[in-house]
C-alpha cells in the first residue's frame, strides 16, 4: 500500500492503489476554511482526480495559493466556454487577458447581432445552473492525433494550430457535460466549488470577475483600467493584421521560414511607439507648459532601463538633450533599508528611496543648478558620490526611471504641468490559443530568470522564490499609479517566448525536485514547450529583449 505524506499535517498514512486526492484528503484532518481546489504532487500541481499508486509527498492547496487561483479560473473560464456552448452552439468564446480583477473575454454570436444584456443574464443563468449540479470535469489523456481530429471536426482551429506544433505524442483534454475542451494544466474536480464569479459588460465583450485572493468568499474588488486596455487592444490589432492570434500561428509562421520577418516587425512596432513618444514629448517641451521631466516606470523585467536608453536617442533626433539617472542611486545605505515582517530587506518598500534628498536635487536641477547625483553601490550597500553632475541646460530634458517614478510622492514639489509619465509594462497579447491565454507575469517572470541567471545574481530557484515578493510589492507600490501615466509602453515581444526558451529551459532545470520552487519551475516547462524555439542570432543588439538574454 502506497504511503502518502501530508505536507498540511506532517503526517503519514497509508492508501490502496489508485486512491483519488479527493478521498485522501478526507483522512487527513487540518483547517479547511475553503475548498480544497488541487494539490501538489511530489512539488507538481495535480487534480483532485489524480490517482496514487506509489509513495507520495502531497501539499493540498486551496484559492489562497497562486497554483490554487489558476485551477480555478481555468475551471471558470470552462464554466463560461460550456455555458455560452449550450446556449448558442455556433458562438466562439475567447479569453483576451486577466485586467480590472477579473478575465477579459469576447464573443462572436456567430454572425449574428450583438451580444445583449439579456444574453448575458442567459449565460449567468446558464452558468449557475451547471454550478448547481456540480457537474464534474472528466479528463481524457489521448494521442495528440486523435485530439486533432476531434477538435478539427469541431471547427476549433486554434486548438489543431497549437496541438500540431506541440510536439506531443499524447495529449490530456476534458469534457464538461460532454462539452470537450483543452486546458494546459489541470482543473477542479466538479463545477459545485465554483461558488463565486460574476460576469458582465466590458468593452464589448464580458468580464468574467473571480474571488479575491485574501478573501476567496468575495469577488475581487472592480478596477477599471482604460488605459491598459487601449494598449492590449492596439497590440492585438496588430497580431490580427499579421494573422497571429494564437501560438499555434506564430510557430507555423516559424516553421515556415519567416521568423526574421517577425523579429523585424516586433522591432519596428516597438521603435515607432517610442519615436511617436518622443515627438509627443518634443511636441510638449516646446508648448506653454513646457514638460521638463520624464517618469518612468514599470514592475519587474518589463525593460524600463533599456526602454529609457532608446527613448534618449528619440529624443536626441528630435533635437532635445536627455540626461537621466534611476531612483535606485537613492536607496537609503543598506543598514537603513525597511524590512519585512521575516526579518528580510523590503528592497520595494517607498522609503527603501531617499525621496527627499532625490526631490531636493531634482528641484535644483529644475532650478538651473549643476547638481552632484549619486551612485548606489550595490555591493557595499552605500550611496556614493563620485563627481557624476548633471545640470540642465536649453533643451534639456530629465528622466527618471524606477519603480516609484510615478509614485506622486516622489515629485509632489514639482509642478503637474512639468512631468510627463510612461508606464511601462509587458502585456502579453499572444495566447496558447482561444481558452488559455498568458499571464502578463509569466512574461516578465521568464525574463527575470534568465536574466538573474545569467547575471549570476540569483538562481531560478532563489528567482522563483523570491517572485511572491515582488509581486505583493508591485501591487502595493507600482500598480495602483498604472493609470495616471500619459502613455503606457508594451514591452512584450511577439516571438519572445520562443527566443526565451532556448536559454530557460536549461536554466528551470537546475531546480532541485526536493524544493517547493520545483512547482513553478515545473510548471513554466510545461508551458515553454509549446514554443517552437527560436535562436537569438537575429535579435539586433539594441532590441529590448537583449537586456534579458544577453
Amino acid at each position: 500500500m502506497p504511503k502518502v505524506y501530508c505536507k498540511n499535517t506532517g503526517s503519514v498514512k497509508e492508501f490502496n492503489e489508485g486512491t483519488s486526492l479527493l478521498t485522501i484528503a478526507k483522512d487527513f484532518d487540518f483547517e479547511k476554511p475553503y475548498d480544497l481546489l488541487a494539490a501538489k504532487v511530489n512539488n507538481v500541481t495535480q487534480g483532485l482526480r489524480y490517482r496514487v499508486f506509489n509513495n507520495k509527498d502531497v501539499e493540498f492547496i486551496d484559492y489562497r495559493s497562486y497554483a490554487g487561483r489558476s485551477v480555478y479560473c481555468r475551471s471558470l473560464c470552462f464554466l463560461l466556454c460550456k455555458a455560452v456552448s449550450d446556449l448558442w452552439p455556433k458562438a466562439k468564446v475567447v479569453l483576451r487577458r486577466p485586467i480590472s480583477k477579473g478575465w477579459f473575454c469576447s464573443i462572436d454570436m456567430g454572425g449574428g447581432p450583438d451580444m445583449t444584456e439579456a444574453d448575458i443574464d442567459a449565460i449567468r443563468q446558464r452558468m449557475q445552473e451547471i454550478v448547481n449540479k456540480n457537474m464534474p470535469f472528466r479528463r481524457h489523456e489521448v494521442r495528440t492525433e486523435d485530439a486533432i481530429k476531434l477538435f478539427s471536426s469541431m471547427g476549433c482551429d486554434d486548438k489543431v494550430k497549437l496541438l500540431k506544433t506541440s510536439g506531443d505524442i499524447y495529449i490530456t483534454y476534458y469534457t464538461l457535460g460532454g462539452t470537450p475542451d483543452y486546458y494546459c494544466d489541470e482543473l477542479v474536480p466538479g463545477t459545485g466549488v465554483l461558488k463565486v464569479w460574476s460576469i458582465t459588460p466590458f468593452h464589448g465583450g464580458i468580464l468574467l470577475r473571480v474571488p479575491d485572493r485574501h478573501n476567496p468568499e468575495q469577488l475581487a474588488p472592480f478596477f477599471d483600467q482604460p488605459k491598459t486596455f487601449d494598449v492590449f487592444s492596439e497590440t492585438l490589432s496588430w497580431n490580427r493584421i499579421m494573422k497571429l492570434d494564437n501560438v499555434g500561428d506564430v510557430n507555423q509562421s516559424c516553421l515556415d521560414g519567416k521568423a526574421t520577418d517577425l523579429i523585424k516587425v516586433a522591432e519596428a512596432l516597438q521603435e515607432k511607439k517610442i519615436v511617436q513618444i518622443a515627438e509627443d514629448i518634443d511636441r510638449k517641451h516646446f508648448s506653454r507648459d513646457k514638460v521638463r521631466l520624464v517618469l518612468i516606470t514599470g514592475p519587474s523585467s518589463s525593460g524600463k532601463s533599456t526602454f529609457c536608453a532608446r527613448l534618449s536617442v528619440q529624443l536626441m533626433a528630435c533635437g532635445l538633450h536627455p540626461v537621466s539617472f534611476s531612483t535606485d542611486d537613492y536607496f537609503v545605505n543598506r543598514v537603513d533599508t525597511p524590512k519585512l515582517p521575516d526579518g528580510s530587506y523590503d528592497f520595494d518598500n517607498f522609503d527603501t528611496v531617499d525621496h527627499t534628498a532625490l526631490q531636493a536635487d531634482l528641484l535644483r536641477l529644475l532650478g538651473g543648478e549643476e547638481v552632484e547625483v549619486p551612485q548606489y553601490n550595490f555591493t557595499t550597500g552605500i550611496r556614493e558620490y563620485k563627481g557624476k553632475k548633471l545640470r540642465m541646460e536649453e533643451g534639456t530634458v530629465l528622466l527618471i526611471e524606477g519603480i516609484h517614478a510615478l509614485n506622486p510622492k516622489l515629485t509632489d514639489m514639482v509642478p503637474e504641468h512639468e512631468k510627463y509619465r510612461i508606464f511601462i509594462n509587458a502585456i502579453t497579447s499572444i495566447s496558447l490559443d482561444d481558452h488559455n491565454c498568458i499571464p502578463t507575469s509569466d512574461n516578465r517572470l521568464l525574463r527575470r530568470i534568465v536574466r538573474d541567471y545569467r547575471s549570476g545574481a540569483f538562481s531560478a530557484r532563489e528567482t522563483i522564490a523570491n517572485w511572491p515578493n515582488v509581486r505583493r510589492a508591485e501591487v502595493k507600490w507600482i500598480y495602483p499609479h498604472q493609470e495616471t501615466a500619459d502613455v503606457m509602453f508594451n514591452s512584450t515581444y511577439l516571438v519572445e517566448f520562443a527566443v526565451l526558451r532556448s536559454y530557460a529551459e536549461r536554466i528551470l532545470r537546475s531546480v532541485p525536485k526536493n524544493c517547493p520552487e520545483y512547482s513553478e519551475a515545473s510548471r513554466l516547462l510545461h508551458f515553454l514547450h509549446y514554443f517552437i524555439p527560436l535562436p537569438d542570432k537575429e535579435i539586433p543588439a539594441t532590441s529590448l529583449i537583449r537586456s534579458f538574454i544577453g
